[in-house]
């Protein structure tokens, strides 16, 4: 993806695409990519457990209206237990995320290359890192429809800390203790937790690496923006994708780059001076049917940290209301 935009034959785009999508490991990558890889083959089944969370909404009111049935209380809790492991599982692949993603950042920012360079020697630690992209918006798009999962959890912590049920399968402290509970708390209270685990992530492997330039991080991240943004403007390219699925894939990356973009570069990525086309990026997805792009447009719109600074022109932020 990252060497085809440059091409003129339009008949090499589909090829390109494919080797881009297809893109195997060079002697090189293939340390950080086998440990990246171990992580994403995970990911499909945390979606699909998130896809399935019900969660225990009738039974909670149910034990909350008849607080002296204890049969309720215990029906509520057994039903919010398996619940709060599942959302523990989440929690901890957030973390697995976040260094597979450190790995790969470190992979395609370091000398002597440049950026563009990066992500044409390393198409796929490239192709891994839009994949971590892709699954994030996913998870965070999914998350944002399921209520349930903060009523599930506030109602199991209010039950631990009341202690009423001490005699009722109380070893479940030894899977979420009260630390744990805390950080899963924090997690789940974003809007977009995953996102903000990446942006996070991102921040800190900027700061920790202070002899790195600044520019070897975003160039690499505002390239990657352009190039799906060029790619989704284009009807010949478009035209071309064979799925939805490979439209969408390029919308989330677009998404989750400029993200990270606004969280690492000073001035963000809304100001005058930023490398990405904001205006374009946002036009694109406008383009793209609503129900598409709703949860993409909310992300640019609460995920990020520069969009409401007075910087930003007005015309962008109208874009976004």
């Amino acid at each position: 993806v990252f060497f085809f935009l440059s091409r003129n034959s339009k008949e090499s785009f589909t090829q390109n695409v494919q080797h881009f999508l297809n893109a195997q490991p060079t002697d090189c990558e293939r340390e950080v990519w086998n440990q990246v890889n171990a992580v994403l083959q995970e990911s499909e089944s945390i979606l699909s457990g998130l896809q399935a969370y019900k969660g225990a909404g009738q039974e909670i009111r149910d034990a909350i209206q008849n607080p002296n049935d204890m049969l309720l209380q215990e029906r509520a809790w057994n039903s919010v237990c398996p619940l709060v492991i599942r959302l523990k599982k989440f929690y901890a692949f957030s973390l697995k995320l976040e260094e597979a993603l450190q790995s790969l950042l470190e992979s395609l920012t370091c000398p002597p290359y440049t950026p563009t360079q990066h992500l044409e020697r390393e198409q796929a630690l490239a192709k891994q890192f839009a994949e971590i992209l892709h699954f994030t918006l996913r998870f965070d798009e999914l998350k944002m429809r399921i209520p349930a999962i903060q009523n599930d959890f506030s109602y199991y912590r209010r039950t631990i800390s009341r202690n009423r049920l001490n005699n009722m399968n109380l070893d479940i402290e030894n899977e979420v203790n009260n630390e744990m509970a805390n950080r899963m708390s924090l997690f789940y209270a974003e809007a977009t937790p995953m996102l903000k685990t990446l942006s996070t992530a991102t921040t800190n492997f900027v700061t920790e690496n202070k002899t790195l330039p600044l520019e070897n991080t975003t160039d690499c991240l505002s390239t990657m923006a352009s190039v799906c943004k060029v790619m989704l403007e284009t009807p010949e390219y478009t035209s071309r994708f064979n799925s939805e699925d490979t439209l969408l894939f390029c919308m989330r990356v677009m998404v989750g780059v400029i993200i990270l973009y606004d969280h690492v570069h000073p001035n963000g990525a809304f100001n005058k001076s930023s490398k990405i086309d904001m205006k374009g990026c946002i036009k694109v997805l406008k383009d793209q049917p609503a129900d598409n792009v709703e949860g993409l447009l909310n992300a640019l719109k609460f995920t990020t940290k520069h969009l409401n600074d007075e910087s930003t022109p007005k015309n962008i932020r109208t874009m976004l209301q």
